[in-house]
């Protein structure tokens, strides 16, 4: 694993080796940023369910103004901790231990808002729903933001995430297929999302 471009590029990325372990590969993180592209630079990044800190980390190389990483496995912090510091991105990111129920709620009352929010959890355990509620329910995307979900196809995801704070909703955009991955857009509204 490496980082693909910018500030950061060809360095290597360290990951906590296990069999249920599953870093998002190269090929499926360059084609997120790929479509991303022009929306990362001076963005705020939210990286949940970060592992690595790959997502996150690709985020700050290419010009992410900030990225908050969230992680509840110590093993897995640790080892984003190290991949900051040896790209050289540690200034701006900030590295929460925390579940994504309740880092959401946490970053909810504080006020904090993301350009970009990256969620990739476990496959198979139905997560990403949940996810998107939080998202939604703490109001954590900024307008105009955009929601990127990786997950198993196989995994169901909603079309529309309602906000029960009526401050929007998030709708599912655009699908980008890898075999059995996939990555979900979400957008807040028509204006903010570009035609599928």
């Amino acid at each position: 694993m490496r980082v693909i471009t910018g500030s950061a590029k060809g360095r290597p990325l360290k990951t906590v080796k296990g069999r249920d372990i599953r870093p998002t590969a190269d090929r499926v993180k360059e084609s997120l940023f790929n479509v991303l592209s022009t929306r990362v630079p001076d963005s705020d990044f939210l990286d949940l369910f970060a592992g690595s800190g790959a997502v996150g980390i690709e985020a700050l190389s290419r010009g992410a103004r900030s990225c908050t990483f969230v992680e509840l496995q110590t093993a897995h912090m640790r080892v984003i901790e190290e991949n900051l510091r040896e790209t050289g991105l540690a200034d701006r990111a900030q590295v929460l231990r925390r579940d994504a129920r309740g880092a959401a709620a946490d970053l909810g009352r504080r006020g904090l808002q993301y350009d970009l929010i990256f969620i990739d959890p476990p496959y198979s355990q139905e997560l990403v729903p949940a996810a998107l509620a939080e998202v939604a329910a703490h109001g954590l995307v900024r307008p105009g933001g955009w929601v990127a979900c990786e997950h198993h196809k196989k995994d169901p995801v909603p079309s529309l995430v309602p906000d029960p704070q009526e401050a929007g909703s998030l709708t599912k955009f655009r699908e980008l297929v890898f075999g059995e991955t996939v990555i979900s857009l979400y957008g807040q509204s028509d204006a903010s999302r570009p035609a599928p």
